[in-house]
Protein backbone atom coordinates (compact mmCIF):
# COMPACT_ATOMS: atom_id res chain seq x y z
CA UNK A 1 0.00 0.00 0.00
CA UNK A 2 0.91 3.64 -0.52
CA UNK A 3 0.64 6.87 1.44
CA UNK A 4 2.06 10.22 0.13
CA UNK A 5 3.57 8.49 -2.64
CA UNK A 6 5.05 6.04 -0.37
CA UNK A 7 4.73 2.50 -1.02
CA UNK A 8 4.74 -0.22 1.74
CA UNK A 9 4.62 -3.81 1.36
CA UNK A 10 4.35 -4.87 5.14
CA UNK A 11 1.74 -2.16 6.35
CA UNK A 12 -1.67 -0.86 4.49
CA UNK A 13 -2.26 2.52 5.66
CA UNK A 14 -6.45 4.15 4.97
CA UNK A 15 -7.32 7.19 5.01
CA UNK A 16 -7.89 9.94 6.20
CA UNK A 17 -11.49 9.81 6.32
CA UNK A 18 -13.28 12.87 6.46
CA UNK A 19 -13.53 13.10 9.67
CA UNK A 20 -9.83 13.04 9.44
CA UNK A 21 -9.36 9.40 10.76
CA UNK A 22 -6.48 7.18 9.52
CA UNK A 23 -5.71 3.79 10.06
CA UNK A 24 -2.15 1.85 10.11
CA UNK A 25 -2.53 -1.68 9.31
CA UNK A 26 -0.20 -4.31 10.60
CA UNK A 27 -0.25 -6.42 7.26
CA UNK A 28 1.51 -9.48 7.14
CA UNK A 29 -2.10 -12.06 8.07
CA UNK A 30 -0.27 -15.21 6.99
CA UNK A 31 2.20 -14.56 9.43
CA UNK A 32 -0.23 -13.25 12.21
CA UNK A 33 1.98 -9.85 11.69
CA UNK A 34 5.07 -10.97 13.65
CA UNK A 35 7.14 -7.95 12.96
CA UNK A 36 10.01 -8.63 10.22
CA UNK A 37 12.55 -5.89 8.81
CA UNK A 38 9.80 -4.25 6.28
CA UNK A 39 7.59 -3.50 9.02
CA UNK A 40 10.15 -1.76 11.49
CA UNK A 41 11.33 -0.14 8.57
CA UNK A 42 7.79 0.81 6.86
CA UNK A 43 5.92 1.73 10.63
CA UNK A 44 7.96 4.45 11.46
CA UNK A 45 8.25 5.74 7.78
CA UNK A 46 4.06 5.36 7.73
CA UNK A 47 3.64 7.09 10.52
CA UNK A 48 5.39 10.11 9.61
CA UNK A 49 3.50 10.31 6.56
CA UNK A 50 0.67 10.74 8.23
CA UNK A 51 1.91 12.97 10.94
CA UNK A 52 2.88 15.01 8.14
CA UNK A 53 -0.61 14.89 6.67
CA UNK A 54 -2.64 18.13 7.76
CA UNK A 55 -6.19 16.10 6.61
CA UNK A 56 -5.10 13.18 9.06
CA UNK A 57 -6.04 13.96 12.79
CA UNK A 58 -6.09 10.67 14.47
CA UNK A 59 -4.35 7.38 14.03
CA UNK A 60 -5.84 3.89 14.54
CA UNK A 61 -3.34 1.35 14.64
CA UNK A 62 -4.95 -2.53 13.71
CA UNK A 63 -3.83 -5.40 12.64
CA UNK A 64 -5.11 -8.04 9.16
CA UNK A 65 -5.97 -11.56 9.48
CA UNK A 66 -6.69 -13.33 12.76
CA UNK A 67 -4.13 -11.40 14.97
CA UNK A 68 -3.18 -8.18 16.09
CA UNK A 69 0.62 -8.79 16.18
CA UNK A 70 2.61 -12.51 17.40
CA UNK A 71 5.85 -10.46 18.18
CA UNK A 72 8.97 -10.62 15.90
CA UNK A 73 8.99 -12.69 13.44
CA UNK A 74 11.68 -15.64 15.12
CA UNK A 75 13.05 -16.20 11.64
CA UNK A 76 14.30 -11.74 11.19
CA UNK A 77 15.29 -12.77 15.12
CA UNK A 78 17.27 -15.01 14.05
CA UNK A 79 19.10 -14.76 10.69
CA UNK A 80 19.39 -10.37 11.11
CA UNK A 81 18.88 -9.52 14.74
CA UNK A 82 21.11 -11.73 17.13
CA UNK A 83 24.37 -11.65 16.02
CA UNK A 84 27.43 -14.07 17.05
CA UNK A 85 29.61 -12.88 19.97
CA UNK A 86 32.37 -15.71 18.75
CA UNK A 87 33.90 -14.60 15.55
CA UNK A 88 37.42 -14.07 15.26
CA UNK A 89 39.42 -10.78 15.82
CA UNK A 90 40.28 -10.27 18.73
CA UNK A 91 38.44 -8.15 22.03
CA UNK A 92 38.23 -5.41 19.39
CA UNK A 93 36.05 -7.13 16.54
CA UNK A 94 34.08 -8.63 19.35
CA UNK A 95 33.26 -4.47 20.75
CA UNK A 96 32.62 -3.48 17.05
CA UNK A 97 30.00 -6.17 17.14
CA UNK A 98 28.10 -5.27 20.27
CA UNK A 99 28.24 -1.40 19.22
CA UNK A 100 26.87 -2.41 16.26
CA UNK A 101 24.05 -4.94 17.30
CA UNK A 102 23.00 -2.06 19.95
CA UNK A 103 22.81 0.04 17.04
CA UNK A 104 20.06 -2.08 15.90
CA UNK A 105 18.29 -2.68 18.70
CA UNK A 106 18.11 1.22 18.73
CA UNK A 107 16.63 0.87 15.26
CA UNK A 108 13.81 -1.69 16.37
CA UNK A 109 13.32 0.75 19.03
CA UNK A 110 12.54 4.08 17.17
CA UNK A 111 10.24 2.05 15.01
CA UNK A 112 7.07 1.65 18.13
CA UNK A 113 8.79 5.47 19.70
CA UNK A 114 7.74 6.94 16.55
CA UNK A 115 3.82 6.98 17.69
CA UNK A 116 5.26 9.01 21.04
CA UNK A 117 6.73 11.04 18.61
CA UNK A 118 3.76 11.32 16.40
CA UNK A 119 1.76 14.97 17.25
CA UNK A 120 -1.39 13.14 16.62
CA UNK A 121 -3.02 10.81 19.01
CA UNK A 122 -2.70 6.61 17.88
CA UNK A 123 -5.27 4.37 19.29
CA UNK A 124 -4.47 0.55 19.32
CA UNK A 125 -7.43 -1.78 17.73
CA UNK A 126 -6.36 -5.39 19.36
CA UNK A 127 -7.96 -8.54 18.47
CA UNK A 128 -6.25 -12.09 18.62
CA UNK A 129 -2.58 -12.34 19.87
CA UNK A 130 -0.86 -9.20 21.05
CA UNK A 131 2.76 -11.00 22.23
CA UNK A 132 5.91 -9.69 23.07
CA UNK A 133 7.31 -6.77 20.30
CA UNK A 134 3.21 -6.32 20.07
CA UNK A 135 2.86 -5.16 23.77
CA UNK A 136 5.93 -3.08 23.10
CA UNK A 137 4.11 -1.70 19.97
CA UNK A 138 0.65 -1.01 21.91
CA UNK A 139 2.27 0.73 25.01
CA UNK A 140 4.17 3.01 22.78
CA UNK A 141 0.54 4.59 21.68
CA UNK A 142 -1.60 6.35 23.39
CA UNK A 143 -5.01 4.72 23.48
CA UNK A 144 -5.60 0.97 23.25
CA UNK A 145 -8.84 -1.14 23.25
CA UNK A 146 -9.28 -4.88 22.78
CA UNK A 147 -12.03 -7.81 22.25
CA UNK A 148 -12.63 -9.83 24.94
CA UNK A 149 -10.94 -13.11 23.57
CA UNK A 150 -7.39 -11.37 22.57
CA UNK A 151 -4.30 -12.45 24.48
CA UNK A 152 -1.28 -10.79 25.48
CA UNK A 153 2.08 -11.85 26.75
CA UNK A 154 5.23 -10.13 27.76
CA UNK A 155 6.79 -13.40 25.98
CA UNK A 156 10.44 -12.37 25.91
CA UNK A 157 11.91 -14.24 29.30
CA UNK A 158 10.31 -16.92 27.28
CA UNK A 159 12.85 -16.64 24.50
CA UNK A 160 15.91 -16.20 26.86
CA UNK A 161 15.66 -12.43 26.22
CA UNK A 162 15.41 -9.35 27.86
CA UNK A 163 12.46 -7.30 26.71
CA UNK A 164 13.87 -4.38 24.94
CA UNK A 165 11.74 -2.35 22.48
CA UNK A 166 10.11 -0.33 25.17
CA UNK A 167 7.58 -2.81 27.14
CA UNK A 168 9.81 -2.77 30.71
CA UNK A 169 10.11 1.36 30.36
CA UNK A 170 6.25 1.94 29.22
CA UNK A 171 4.32 -0.61 30.52
CA UNK A 172 4.84 0.15 34.51
CA UNK A 173 3.23 3.78 33.43
CA UNK A 174 0.51 1.92 32.30
CA UNK A 175 -0.57 -1.26 34.83
CA UNK A 176 1.83 -0.08 37.87
CA UNK A 177 5.37 -1.46 38.92
CA UNK A 178 4.42 -4.67 40.48
CA UNK A 179 2.13 -5.81 37.72
CA UNK A 180 4.85 -5.33 35.03
CA UNK A 181 7.47 -7.10 36.83
CA UNK A 182 4.80 -9.81 37.56
CA UNK A 183 4.16 -10.06 33.78
CA UNK A 184 7.68 -10.07 32.12
CA UNK A 185 9.58 -12.42 34.95
CA UNK A 186 6.00 -15.22 34.10
CA UNK A 187 5.79 -14.28 30.45
CA UNK A 188 2.26 -15.72 31.30
CA UNK A 189 -0.48 -15.22 29.11
CA UNK A 190 -3.92 -12.93 30.06
CA UNK A 191 -7.00 -12.19 28.15
CA UNK A 192 -9.18 -9.06 27.40
CA UNK A 193 -10.85 -8.70 30.61
CA UNK A 194 -7.75 -9.40 32.74
CA UNK A 195 -6.39 -6.76 30.30
CA UNK A 196 -9.28 -3.98 31.06
CA UNK A 197 -8.65 -4.84 35.32
CA UNK A 198 -5.03 -4.05 34.77
CA UNK A 199 -5.73 -0.85 32.77
CA UNK A 200 -3.82 -2.04 30.10
CA UNK A 201 -6.81 -0.95 28.02
CA UNK A 202 -9.48 1.34 28.14
CA UNK A 203 -12.59 -0.97 26.88
CA UNK A 204 -13.26 -4.52 25.81
CA UNK A 205 -15.55 -5.23 22.99
CA UNK A 206 -16.91 -8.91 22.03
CA UNK A 207 -16.26 -9.17 18.64
CA UNK A 208 -14.13 -7.21 16.33
CA UNK A 209 -16.50 -5.60 14.25
CA UNK A 210 -17.63 -3.73 17.87
CA UNK A 211 -14.22 -3.03 18.33
CA UNK A 212 -13.35 -1.17 15.24
CA UNK A 213 -16.88 0.40 15.61
CA UNK A 214 -15.92 2.10 18.82
CA UNK A 215 -12.28 2.88 18.54
CA UNK A 216 -13.80 4.44 15.80
CA UNK A 217 -15.83 6.20 17.30
CA UNK A 218 -13.20 7.57 20.04
CA UNK A 219 -11.22 8.49 17.30
CA UNK A 220 -13.72 10.82 15.54
CA UNK A 221 -14.66 12.27 18.63
CA UNK A 222 -10.96 13.34 19.50
CA UNK A 223 -10.75 14.39 15.90
CA UNK A 224 -13.56 17.04 16.04
CA UNK A 225 -11.76 18.96 18.60
CA UNK A 226 -9.09 20.92 18.52
CA UNK A 227 -5.75 19.86 16.90
CA UNK A 228 -3.53 22.48 18.22
CA UNK A 229 -4.97 21.27 21.74
CA UNK A 230 -5.02 17.92 21.02
CA UNK A 231 -1.80 17.86 20.12
CA UNK A 232 -0.43 20.17 23.37
CA UNK A 233 -2.20 17.86 25.58
CA UNK A 234 -0.28 14.35 24.36
CA UNK A 235 2.63 16.51 24.14
CA UNK A 236 2.62 17.98 27.69
CA UNK A 237 1.43 14.68 28.95
CA UNK A 238 4.30 12.45 27.88
CA UNK A 239 7.00 15.07 28.72
CA UNK A 240 4.83 15.20 32.43
CA UNK A 241 5.65 11.12 32.65
CA UNK A 242 9.19 11.45 32.81
CA UNK A 243 9.23 14.65 34.86
CA UNK A 244 8.67 16.22 38.17
CA UNK A 245 5.20 17.82 38.58
CA UNK A 246 7.17 20.98 38.96
CA UNK A 247 8.78 20.43 35.67
CA UNK A 248 5.79 19.40 33.79
CA UNK A 249 3.68 22.50 35.55
CA UNK A 250 6.70 24.68 33.84
CA UNK A 251 6.57 22.94 30.78
CA UNK A 252 2.76 23.30 30.44
CA UNK A 253 3.13 26.90 31.22
CA UNK A 254 5.83 27.75 28.32
CA UNK A 255 3.90 25.77 25.66
CA UNK A 256 0.73 27.29 26.41
CA UNK A 257 2.64 31.13 26.38
CA UNK A 258 3.64 29.90 22.74
CA UNK A 259 0.89 27.70 21.18
CA UNK A 260 -2.60 28.37 22.78
CA UNK A 261 -4.25 29.32 19.82
CA UNK A 262 -7.19 32.02 20.43
CA UNK A 263 -9.45 31.39 17.19
CA UNK A 264 -9.52 28.01 18.48
CA UNK A 265 -10.19 28.69 21.81
CA UNK A 266 -13.22 31.31 20.44
CA UNK A 267 -14.69 28.71 17.73
CA UNK A 268 -15.41 26.06 20.26
CA UNK A 269 -16.91 28.64 22.26
CA UNK A 270 -18.78 29.72 19.29
CA UNK A 271 -19.57 26.17 18.23
CA UNK A 272 -21.18 25.31 21.76
CA UNK A 273 -22.84 28.23 21.55
CA UNK A 274 -24.63 27.99 17.87
CA UNK A 275 -25.05 23.94 18.75
CA UNK A 276 -22.85 23.13 15.80
CA UNK A 277 -19.45 21.22 15.30
CA UNK A 278 -16.53 23.29 15.15
CA UNK A 279 -14.31 24.12 12.49
CA UNK A 280 -10.71 24.21 13.49
CA UNK A 281 -7.68 25.21 11.71
CA UNK A 282 -5.36 21.82 10.40
CA UNK A 283 -1.88 21.87 11.80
Amino acid sequence: MKSDGMHFESVAVEGPDFAGVARLVLNRPKQSNALNAAMFREIPAAVASLDADPNVRVIIVAGSGKHFCAGIDLQFLSTDSVQSSSAGGGAGRLGLEREAFRRHVKWLQDAFTSFEHCRKPVIAAIHGACIGAGIDMITACDLRYCTDDAKFSVKEVDLAITADLGTLQRLPHVVGYSATMELALTARAFDGKEARELKLVHGVLPSKDLLDERVYAVAAEIAGKSPLAIMGTKAVLLKSRNSSVADGLDYVATWNAALLHKEDILEAMMSRMEHRNPLFAKL
